[in-house]
């Protein structure tokens, strides 16, 4: 049973608030010149530190990165590898849930019930979710060794 949750991101409690509103700025500093769908991230630590991202395009597509890996890969770069929760902001139809991609990149430094919060700015909805939810297999392999 899921424990997916749909509301109007007005409801959020403040710190998914004050995290979302962090993703919206870095949604405005995304680069998507091919797309021109635009989304930010933000990425929270246990103690409460915020690490933002944005996606940004590039002509040979491949090399493109969403902002939900621009967020963890500036958390690990600066030393930071347990994240409590993320929000991801977009517009237009939908919510910008993450690709299988950012999934599996998130499964490697946070817990299945890492609180992820996806929202329409557009629209004003908000849907939580746990990554666990949104991954229930991902793919891992024993930190120990062989």
């Amino acid at each position: 049973m899921s424990a997916v949750q749909r509301l109007r991101a007005e409801q959020l409690e403040p710190a998914d608030r004050r995290l979302l509103d962090t993703a919206a700025d870095y949604r405005g500093r995304a680069y998507t010149p091919y797309s021109n769908y635009q989304v930010g991230a933000a990425l929270r630590t246990p103690e409460g530190k915020t690490y933002g991202g944005c996606n940004i395009e590039n002509a040979a597509y491949g090399p493109t990165n969403c902002a939900e890996r621009t967020a963890v890969f500036k958390a690990v770069s600066e030393g930071d590898r347990r994240f409590s929760a993320i929000a991801v902001v977009g517009g237009g139809a939908g919510f910008p849930y993450p690709c299988g991609v950012c999934r599996q990149v998130l499964s490697e430094f946070a817990r299945p019930d890492l609180r992820v919060i996806m929202a329409n700015l557009d629209t004003g909805e908000a849907v939580i979710a746990t990554l666990a939810d949104l991954l229930p297999f991902s793919f891992a392999l024993e930190k120990g060794g062989l």
